[in-house]
C-alpha cells in the first residue's frame, strides 16, 4: 500500500518539530523542510526526509515539490526570534508577514505545479476585528489595524486568501492561539487565547485525517474564542498531547 506523502514546511519550528513525529507515527511519509542544512540530521532522527530549501527561493521550492509530489502540503512556516525577544520583534513582524504573503504564494504555486491540491496552513487566532464574543471563524479580521498589528493581520489575511481562494486548491486554515509548552517562548499559558504546542500539532494531523476544509480556531476554550467548530468537524480538543495512545 502506497504511503500518503506529506510535505511539512517548517518542520523544525515549534509546531513542526512536534507534528513531524506525530505524522510519522500515524503512517505518513513525511518530507520536512528547513532553511538550515545543520538541522537535517535532527529530521532524519525523526524518520523525516529532510528538504533544505528557502521558501523565498521559488524555483528551488517548486523543484523540491515536483520531485516529492506530495499528497498534502502543511504550512507551519514562521520567522520569529527565539523566545520572542522584544528587542527583535519589530523587525520580525515584517519578516513574518513576508513569510505569510510571499512565502505562502510560492508554496501554493509550487504545490499546484507538483499536482498537489491540498494545503493546511498555520494562522493565528488573535487577528480578529473587535466583535461579539466568543469570536467565531466567520467574523472578520482586523485588516485596518495600525502599526505592527496591521502588518501582522494583513500578512495573515494574505495567507488565508491564498489557502482558501486559490482555484484548484482545497485549503484548511488553523487559527492557533498563543503557543505555550516545550520549544515555545513560555512553559505556561499566556494571553487570552492560549494553546499547548502539542495540541496545536494535533490539529494539523486531524485536519489531514478528517479532511477538514475551511477555517478553524485552535485554542483553549474561553469567553474570548469559540473552538466548537474544530471539536465538531475535526474531533479536536485542547487536552490532546504527544505521545498519543490513540495512534498505537
Amino acid at each position: 500500500m502506497t504511503q500518503t506523502k506529506i510535505f511539512l514546511a517548517g518542520a523544525t519550528g515549534a509546531i513542526g518539530s512536534v507534528l513531524a513525529p506525530l505524522l510519522v507515527d500515524a503512517g505518513y511519509a513525511v518530507y520536512g523542510s528547513t532553511r538550515r542544512a545543520e538541522r537535517a540530521s535532527a529530521l532524519e532522527a525523526q524518520d523525516v526526509a529532510p528538504v533544505v530549501v528557502d521558501v523565498f527561493d521559488a524555483a528551488a521550492l517548486a523543484s523540491a515539490l515536483k520531485r516529492i509530489a506530495p499528497d498534502v502540503v502543511i504550512h507551519q512556516l514562521t520567522d520569529l526570534p527565539r523566545d520572542l525577544d522584544p528587542a527583535r520583534m519589530a523587525e520580525a513582524v515584517v519578516r513574518n508577514a513576508r513569510v505569510r504573503s510571499e512565502g505562502t504564494r510560492n508554496l501554493v504555486a509550487g504545490s499546484l505545479a507538483a499536482g498537489c491540491g491540498r494545503l493546511i496552513a498555520q494562522s493565528i487566532a488573535w487577528a480578529y476585528a473587535p466583535g461579539p464574543k466568543p469570536l467565531k471563524e466567520e467574523q472578520p479580521l482586523d485588516v485596518t489595524a495600525d502599526d505592527a498589528r496591521g502588518i501582522t493581520v494583513r500578512g495573515v489575511a494574505a495567507l488565508e486568501a491564498l489557502a482558501l481562494d486559490t482555484p484548484g486548491l482545497t485549503g484548511t486554515v488553523l487559527r492557533y492561539g498563543q503557543l505555550y509548552g516545550p520549544g515555545t517562548s513560555t512553559p505556561t499559558p499566556r494571553g487570552a487565547t492560549p494553546v499547548h504546542v502539542e495540541a496545536a500539532a494535533w490539529a494539523a494531523l486531524l485536519a489531514v485525517q478528517r479532511d477538514g476544509h475551511g477555517i478553524y480556531n485552535i485554542a483553549e476554550e474561553s469567553p474570548e474564542l469559540s473552538t466548537e467548530k474544530a471539536g465538531r468537524e475535526l474531533g479536536w480538543h485542547a487536552a490532546l498531547r504527544w505521545p498519543a495512545e490513540v495512534l498505537k
